[in-house]
């Protein structure tokens, strides 16, 4: 599988031989959906809590008599047919909604991923990315003279300038290929992978 090697302008200097393995899958949609939605899912915390008619501060006391008025039968206003009631299946801050991947299946989906981006040609590779000083201005010149306004970067290492230069800009993210994640590779509009972080990612995924 052949990408293109961009140079500091954001222009097609030349081809890269990629491993077939990692950028030259099939498009398995079915797949990456699933480990789309289970990343997500894995990410959720329990944090939000419903009451149910136990716990609602209601009296307990019938609201009105159980014949005569017309009205159906109540036997306290703390029903979760009333107003202001507890929930039926309240949600719960100790519920769990982490989804198992298989490896085998993580590693088939990030491929299928990387190698969709190839083809729609949204992932490219460079020779590297270095900033000289933590200055985030001197990376979005580097970015915006490269045409590039939404990118995750997959670096081969990330050293203290390059984040401390990337962390304040909205629209991009530079990662280490072990941090790579398949909802950061299916957001962003360009992917750039440098040639280092290439092999680590045939060694991960392929």
């Amino acid at each position: 599988m052949q990408l293109e090697l961009l140079n500091e302008q954001g222009q097609a200097a030349s081809k890269f031989d990629a491993p077939e393995t990692v950028f030259g899958r099939e498009y398995n949609e079915a797949l990456i959906h699933q480990i789309v939605v289970a990343f997500q899912a894995n990410a959720r915390q329990g944090t939000r809590a419903q009451k149910d008619r136990e716990q609602v501060k209601h009296s307990t006391k019938k609201p009105f008599r159980q014949k005569g008025t017309g009205r159906a039968r109540a036997g306290m206003t703390s029903s979760p047919l009333w107003r202001g009631g507890g929930r039926i299946f309240p949600n719960s801050p100790e519920e769990n909604f982490t989804q198992k991947i298989n490896k085998k299946m993580y590693r088939a989906g990030m491929a299928s991923i990387f190698s969709q981006l190839a083809r729609d040609g949204r992932l490219a590779v460079v020779e590297s990315l270095t900033v000289d000083s933590p200055k985030t201005k001197q990376l979005a010149a580097k970015f915006k003279a490269m045409n590039l306004d939404s990118v995750l970067v997959i670096a081969d290492e990330v050293d203290e300038n390059l984040y401390l230069a990337s962390r304040n800009l909205p629209n991009v993210l530079i990662v280490e290929p072990r941090y790579a994640d398949p909802l950061s590779l299916v957001h962003y509009k360009k992917v750039l992978v440098t040639k280092g972080a290439v092999d680590k990612l045939k060694e991960m995924f392929a």
